[in-house]
C-alpha cells in the first residue's frame, strides 16, 4: 500500500562513507538544520567494529555538499559513551541549538544531549533519559494498568547485554525536541519500544529520578503514538524534529514491521495538535516512503529508510534519512500535498 495522493521524489544518496578511519564503515541518520541557503548535517559516522562518532558536512541548498570535515565533530567521552555516540537530531530552542544523540556503553543505549550558542561549538550536557532497570520500570508502569506485552518482549530480555560487570537499563533513545515551547513547557519525544512517548517540563533540571518514577507510574498518559497500521506494527520511533504548520505539528517518524527477511524500516507521517502535541489529529495509513532502491534495500542493515532530519525550501520538504544503515539519502515531498492528505485522513 502506498499514498497515491503524495508524490515523493527520491534524490538518491547524497553522502557516502570514505576511507577516513572514523567513517570507513558507513555514514547514516543525520541531524539536519537549515541556516539561510545552507543546510548543516551532523551525521552518525561509523568505523569498522561498529564504533560511532558524529561527523559534519554543510550543504549549499538541499542537496549539494560544499564542506565536509575530515574528523569527528563530537566523539565518545566517558563511560556512558564508551562504545559510541549515535543517531543525532538537532533543533534551535530558546536561542540555543540542542543536539540530541544516543550514548552507547556496550550494554545500554540512552538519550543524551549537547547545546551550542553557535554551530559547531557544542558542549555535552550528559544523559537525559532515565537509568532504570526493566524490573523497576515494569513495577512502576504496571501499578495502575497492565503494559502492552510488547514492552516485555522488547525490553525484558537483555540478550544483547554482553558485559556482566555493567548494570543493564531499559533502552530509551530517539530523543527529539520540539523547536519551541508549547504552553510554556519544553517538549521532547523519546522511545522505549514499541511506542513513542512524550515529555513536557518547565526546565530540563526537573528530570531527576523522582520525576521519572512518577512519569512511569502514569506511562499510559505519556504515550504520544502507538503502532497502528500494518507497516508499523512491530514498533515505531521518533524521526525528524516536528515541523510547525497552521494545521498542527507535522511529525515524520519511522515505522518497523517484521518480514520473512527481517525488519523493514519505513518513513511515516502524523499530524499532532499544536497546543497538545500528545494528541494525534491524523496519520498516514501507508508509509510516506519505503525501501525500494538498491541503496535502501542492501547495506549494513537491509531494507531501511530511517528519517532523522528535514529542511523546508519553499513548499518542498526535504527529508534526510539513513539508507540501509550505510549511506545518507534524501527524498522530497510537497508540504501542501502532505498536509492535505493528512487533513483528509482525519475525516476517515
Amino acid at each position: 500500500m502506498t499514498n497515491k495522493m503524495i508524490e515523493v521524489i527520491k534524490h538518491g544518496v547524497i553522502l557516502s562513507k570514505t576511507a577516513l578511519g572514523f567513517e570507513n564503515a558507513g555514514v547514516l541518520n543525520p541531524a539536519v538544520i537549515r541556516d539561510g541557503d545552507f543546510v548543516h548535517l551532523f551525521y552518525r559516522a561509523v568505523r569498522h567494529g561498529n564504533y560511532s562518532t558524529i561527523g559534519y558536512c554543510r550543504l549549499d541548498g538541499p542537496l549539494t555538499v560544499v564542506e565536509r570535515f575530515d574528523m569527528p565533530i563530537l566523539f565518545p567521552q566517558g563511560d556512558d559513551e564508551s562504545h559510541g555516540i549515535e543517531d543525532p537530531r538537532i533543533v534551535k530552542l530558546d536561542g540555543l541549538f540542542y543536539l540530541t544523540y544516543t550514548a552507547y556503553d556496550g550494554v545500554n543505549a540512552l538519550g543524551a544531549y549537547a547545546t551550542a550558542e553557535a554551530i559547531p561549538n557544542f558542549e555535552k550536557k550528559g544523559i537525559l533519559t532515565p537509568q532504570i532497570t526493566y524490573e523497576d520500570f515494569r513495577r512502576l508502569a504496571e501499578s495502575k494498568n497492565l503494559m502492552n506485552e510488547k514492552y516485555l518482549r522488547y525490553n525484558g530480555h537483555p540478550t544483547f547485554h554482553t558485559d556482566p560487570r555493567k548494570k543493564s537499563f531499559v533502552w530509551d533513545k530517539n530523543i527529539v525536541f520540539f523547536p519551541r515551547r508549547v504552553q510554556g513547557k519544553i517538549h521532547f519525544m523519546h522511545r522505549i519500544k514499541p511506542d513513542i512517548q512524550i515529555v513536557a517540563v518547565n526546565d530540563l533540571e526537573e528530570l531527576n529520578r523522582a520525576f521519572w518514577d512518577n512519569y512511569f507510574l502514569h506511562l499510559h498518559e505519556h504515550i504520544m503514538l502507538e503502532p497502528k497500521h500494518r507497516h508499523e506494527v512491530s514498533y515505531i520511533g521518533s524521526g525528524c524534529p516536528p515541523i510547525e504548520t497552521e494545521h498542527g505539528w507535522l511529525v515524520i517518524y519511522h515505522g518497523v514491521h517484521d518480514t520473512a527477511t527481517g525488519y523493514k524500516y519505513v518513513a511515516c507521517a502524523a499530524l499532532m495538535d499544536l497546543e497538545n502535541p500528545a494528541k494525534e489529529i491524523s496519520r498516514l495509513p501507508a508509509p510516506l516512503f519505503s525501501p525500494v532502491h538498491d541503496y535502501e534495500i542492501r547495506g549494513e542493515v537491509n531494507n531501511v529508510c530511517f528519517p532523522t532530519g528535514a529542511a523546508l525550501f519553499g513548499d518542498d520538504l526535504y527529508i534526510y534519512y539513513g539508507a540501509a544503515d550505510e549511506q545518507i539519502a534524501c527524498a522530497s515531498v510537497s508540504l501542501t500535498s502532505l498536509l492535505a492528505t493528512l487533513i483528509a485522513q482525519k475525516k476517515v
